[in-house]
């Protein structure tokens, strides 16, 4: 009876003993699977509609600024402005030496006045003529001469008036005023200063309120938005909005006033394949100044339920775009994408997924299509990620 007990008791031993190995092998299994799987963090792809901007790097031109220069010629006698004032139109800027225009009124006028007297004289002669001519005293062909003189001393006496206009004007232009309101460059010219008429720039004036922006859209992007506006019916319509622009300094701060499009070059620059656009500010305080650059934004057209993936979740590989999703198996799935425009973080994606899936944002680094993948959840704001763009100026000069 003590042997049977003991041969159970062996018995149940080795059972206790094995099934302790398999379990153990079992735990082991376990978590070498565990180990297999990567760590990433995904978020559901979002859907919604959104407006697409546009944002190009630009830089602040004055609306009218001009270069003043003189009529006449002549040293620089007196200057009436410091460079950097605001001055107004019609206010006196420079004051050229007038001794020389002086004297040519003084001699013109002279002129006119012995052209006037011969005139008399000439006007005189022909009226006895006229008397002799009717009692038959003087032959036809003198008193036609005659009629000949007061026609050429007439001719005379309205070129010395046009001489002596001409002289009077170049005399006033010995002060040169400011043709427009604005702000006067400090690179203007000395007293002492020889001025050439027509060639020597005085001093650059100009406005500051408004103000233009001017950017540039290569070909690509002009097609695209001419394509969207197709699409959306607003090519053509009548009482077009026009897209209002929103600048962002280089300081990163945004400008608070709106502006919009007023102007665009009729054609493609041939060294860029650019074209140029100009945009119009208010700039009521004179805060804006040109040569200033700024990013240029302004809103398109929105897109309709407009599928969303982060940018950092895009990949390439030669020329095929993808992004990894978390499959119903548990495993990382590759998806050929085709992107849209940027908004912010995100891409929008034109095809290729759809708001269902899962998108892979974070552990994309050793990571595999058809991989076990840990899921850990993640929303935008847990990741960083916005629809608004980012506020980064760039100087393309």
């Amino acid at each position: 009876m003590g042997i049977r007990w003991k041969k159970a008791g062996s018995v149940l031993a080795a059972s206790a003993f094995m099934a302790s190995i398999f379990l153990a092998g079992c735990g082991s299994n376990e978590q070498e699977e565990a180990q297999k799987k990567i760590s990433v963090k995904a978020m559901k792809v979002l859907q919604q509609d959104t407006p697409v901007s546009y944002a190009y790097p630009g830089q602040l031109k004055g609306t009218d600024e001009i270069e003043v220069h003189s009529r006449i010629s002549g040293s620089i006698m007196e200057k009436y402005f410091k460079g950097g004032d605001m001055v107004h139109a019609g206010d006196p800027l420079y004051r050229i030496d007038s001794r020389q225009y002086e004297s040519a009124v003084i001699e013109a006028q002279a002129n006119l006045h012995k052209a006037e007297s011969d005139l008399r004289n000439a006007q005189e002669d022909l009226a006895r003529d006229e008397m002799l001519w009717q009692d038959k005293a003087i032959s036809e062909q003198t008193l036609t001469n005659k009629r000949a003189d007061v026609e050429g001393y007439g001719a005379t006496v309205e070129s010395y008036r046009a001489a002596v206009q001409k002289a009077r004007e170049n005399l006033d232009d010995a002060v040169v005023y400011a043709p427009m309101d604005g702000q006067v460059s400090l690179d203007d010219v000395a007293v002492g200063t020889y001025a050439t008429a027509g060639s020597t720039k005085l001093v650059s004036l100009g406005p500051l309120d408004p103000i233009y922006v001017q950017f540039s859209v290569s070909e690509s992007e002009y097609l695209d938005l001419l394509a969207k506006a197709i699409e959306s019916g607003t090519l053509g319509r009548e009482n077009q909005e026009i897209p209002k622009v929103k600048i962002t300094l280089s300081n990163g701060k945004e400008y608070p006033f709106e502006g919009e499009i007023v102007a665009a070059d009729r054609a493609f620059t041939d060294n860029s394949g650019s074209l140029t656009i100009k945009a119009l500010l208010p700039n009521h305080y004179d805060t804006l100044l040109p040569g200033m650059f700024a990013r240029v934004r302004f809103e398109g057209i929105t897109v309709k339920d407009a599928i969303l993936v982060p940018q950092r979740s895009v990949q390439q590989l030669l020329d095929e775009t993808f992004v990894l999703v978390v499959g119903a198996d548990g495993k990382s799935v590759s998806k050929k994408v085709v992107l849209g425009e940027k908004v912010g973080s995100y891409y929008i994606v034109k095809q290729g997924i759809t708001a269902g899936d899962t998108v892979i944002v974070d552990g994309l680094t050793s990571l595999q299509a058809g991989q076990d993948v840990d899921v850990t959840m993640v929303t935008a704001d847990d990741m960083g990620f916005s629809v608004k763009d980012s506020d980064e100026i760039v100087n393309e000069s």
